[in-house]
């Protein structure tokens, strides 16, 4: 009897396990279509967020305000320079920056994967370290902006590129879903602007990052050729000792001696 009475409960439990087991695979299947139709509405709902957060900027004085600086800025930059780089002055007056952006705009340059006209200026832009978006109303605002100053420059947002090791699967769904280019490696800020103007989007970036960039570019052809809208180096060399920054950072000490 006490040999049955053990061998019951054993059997009992194998029988049981192989019940467990075998009903779990339908449910693993269930869950993995319900990851993706989460994955959907989740899209939509952070897709819907940021078009509110758009919509606020574009009421707002800060757009404003922001567009004439980085519109005076980038004319002062390319005017400065000599030939051949007019012709990229020339080019980028075709953009319309002083003009304020209206629903036409919008509605004309925010379909992912449009093509340019023939003969207009074709500005690429390189966005690091936005944030995650889907959480955070701040770095939601920031491709807000982003994406409303692509628009304003008639880009297309394939023409744009974007990395930050913290976006998450629904946040490179939703980028995918854009239209923009989501690189898949870390390029540590290390990309040629090989003789095309570029606007480089970097706000809130590691100061190794800018360093990377303008080591990366440093020549008076390729420095004349991009834009960068983040930190200001003042504001760095302001709050690192000189020797700090001339030994880790010195191309941005260099930038900043020379301005």
């Amino acid at each position: 009897m006490a040999a049955a009475a053990r061998s019951a409960p054993g059997t009992w439990q194998t029988a049981a396990s192989r019940r467990r087991s075998a009903a779990r695979r339908p449910r693993q299947e269930v869950k993995a279509g319900g990851r993706e139709t989460e994955l959907e509405a989740d899209t939509e709902v952070v897709l819907r967020r940021l078009q509110e957060a758009e919509n606020d900027l574009l009421i707002s004085a800060f757009w404003s305000s922001a567009l004439e600086t980085v519109s005076q800025c980038l004319t002062e930059q390319l005017g400065q320079q000599k030939p051949p780089v007019r012709t990229l002055l020339e080019a980028f007056g075709s953009l319309h920056l002083d003009s304020p952006l209206g629903k036409s705009d919008v509605a004309h340059a925010s379909s992912p994967g449009e093509t340019l006209d023939p003969g207009t200026c074709h500005v690429k832009c390189v966005c690091y370290g936005i944030g995650n978006f889907a959480t955070c109303i701040t770095a939601r605002i920031q491709l807000a902006f982003l994406l409303l100053f692509l628009d304003k420059c008639q880009t297309p947002r394939s023409h744009c590129w974007v990395y930050d090791p913290l976006f998450s699967p629904l946040e490179i769904a939703v980028l995918n879903t854009l239209g923009v280019t989501v690189l898949s490696e870390n390029e540590e800020g290390k990309r040629s602007v090989c003789g095309e103007l570029t606007i480089f989007y970097m706000l809130h970036c590691g100061t190794a990052l800018y360093n990377n960039l303008l080591w990366s570019n440093w020549s008076v052809d390729a420095l004349s050729r991009m834009v960068i809208i983040g930190n200001s180096f003042k504001g760095l060399e302001e709050r690192l000792l000189t020797r700090i920054l001339q030994k880790n950072y010195p191309y941005i000490a260099k930038e900043y001696l020379d301005l």
